[in-house]
């Protein structure tokens, strides 16, 4: 049996829940006996007790009490990630659309992972390393992205880098743009959806549902940029909160579901002869850049999105001009 330990949150560990750090640090630990370290205060966040949904800052000091020789972790207790070959490093590299001394920024391709799961092998952060290939730090990721929705996902190149980017998109100082076509034409043409989520279990899995009662605060602003008669439109989206899936409920609690989101709208959210992936994508974005100044970047469709906008005769190169002036 281990010791008692002290270890320090890591700068790409900022905003993680104490329950899932401890996951990734100690993932043979079941999570019967870590609710029962959490209640019984042997686990202490800075000398203080704390709750697994605790979200750790970088810099904090967990307490951790003795391990069992099974709990520790151990490289055998963690699968390898999958080595990438040369053509995973080249579709990665060319996915960059902004690179400098601190930040990288790629468009990330629908339907892989950001990160891995107890079933995800393929995954953004295995895949780093193909950006260090002379040496160096590697990157880490500032926040997350769905693995169904592409475009933006920003990258530290260094620890302190991250640390302020993931400050930025955690205290609400990051203005992120989303495109998504929906099935239907929401009204009023233009609003805002101000409704409260919360997890709820279903057939397909947990996911999130409108809950006026427990949920937590969940904003989106939206309007229609083009639409096809009241079949289908274009939306651009603005989340001023960033709660998980919540343009994916939002939309749906409009009558609009996103198109190919068969996971909320179910079979309502494909049309015969369109593409049924996901259609939303995280466009455009500014943010505070780590070394001053501000940074704005904005990611072309994918292919699939593409698609939906030549059948429909959708304008690819509009601007969303003045979106992020708006008053809040």
């Amino acid at each position: 049996m281990s010791g008692v330990k002290s270890i320090e949150v890591a700068a790409d560990e900022q905003d993680i829940r104490l329950d899932r750090w401890f996951k990734r640090h100690y993932p043979e630990l079941p999570h019967a006996r870590l609710q029962k370290l959490l209640r019984t205060g042997q686990v202490r966040i800075d000398g203080k007790r704390a709750k697994g949904n605790f979200r750790l800052k970088a810099g904090q000091s967990v307490r951790v009490p003795p391990m069992d020789d099974g709990e520790r972790p151990t490289a055998a207790s963690r699968p390898p990630p999958k080595a990438l070959d040369a053509d995973e490093t080249e579709a990665l590299l060319s996915s960059v659309i902004h690179q400098d001394d601190h930040v990288i920024v790629i468009n990330k391709p629908s339907g892989l992972a950001v990160q891995g799961g107890s079933k995800v092998r393929k995954h953004i952060d295995a895949m780093l390393d193909a950006f260090i290939p002379g040496g160096g730090e590697r990157p880490k990721l500032a926040h997350r992205l769905d693995k169904d929705t592409s475009g933006i996902l920003v990258l530290g190149r260094t620890a302190s880098a991250t640390a302020r980017l993931a400050e930025a998109f955690r205290y609400k100082e990051a203005q992120k743009l989303y495109w998504a076509v929906v099935v239907g034409a929401p009204r009023p043409s233009k609003g805002r959806i101000d409704l409260a989520l919360s997890k709820r279990p279903g057939p397909g899995g947990e996911r999130m549902a409108p809950d006026g009662t427990a949920g937590k605060p969940a904003i989106t602003d939206y309007r229609i940029i083009e639409k096809a008669g009241r079949k289908i439109a274009w939306l651009a989206l603005r989340p001023r909160t960033g709660r998980t899936h919540q343009l994916r409920a939002h939309c749906l609690a409009l009558g609009t579901p996103i198109l190919g989101d068969g996971k909320f709208g179910g079979s309502t959210s494909f049309l015969a002869g369109f593409p049924k992936k996901l259609h939303l994508h995280a466009r455009a974005l500014r943010i505070p850049h780590p070394a001053g100044g501000v940074l704005e970047v904005a990611a072309p469709i994918p292919a699939h999105m593409r698609e939906t906008w030549e059948m429909l005769d959708f304008d690819e190169d509009y601007v969303e001009a003045g979106f992020f002036d708006e008053d809040d």
